[in-house]
């Protein structure tokens, strides 16, 4: 069984989470580069989990490509480590404060491997800002 751990982070305060397997790491992608919502004030206090944000992102053009790219090269990797049996991937999604496009993303990742792959593996998602969402 493929164990996926997906983290959102902040590279403002936490930096990019340290892989405890013994593989020391795995995929790392910087959000940083797509409209930040959290300008926005009537964004500022959510996450990429509320409804709100996430329909914002939806219709960004940038982060459907971006996800879209996450996506091709993940299933590469998943397809591959499957095959191969290996036991734990790690991917990480980051931004400037971890609140709002690195939630958003590793969540759409997450929804997108558990339809994708189903029993075959197992997925844990950890947002290292917001432990509580």
């Amino acid at each position: 069984m493929l164990n996926i751990r997906i983290f959102s982070f902040s590279y403002k305060r936490s930096g990019i989470p340290v892989d405890v397997t013994p593989n020391g790491g795995g995929f790392v992608f910087d959000c940083r580069f797509i409209y930040n919502p959290g300008r926005e004030e009537e964004y500022r206090s959510l996450t990429g989990k509320d409804s709100a944000v996430i329909e914002f992102l939806d219709k960004n053009t940038e982060m459907r490509g971006f996800m879209t790219d996450v996506i091709s090269l993940v299933n590469k990797a998943v397809d591959n480590f499957i095959s191969r049996s290996f036991t734990d991937l790690m991917i990480s999604f980051g931004c400037t404060g971890g609140q709002h496009r690195s939630v958003y993303a590793a969540e759409k990742l997450n929804g997108y491997l558990k339809a994708k792959y189903g029993e075959r593996i197992t997925v844990n998602v950890n947002h290292t800002e917001f432990p509580g969402i």
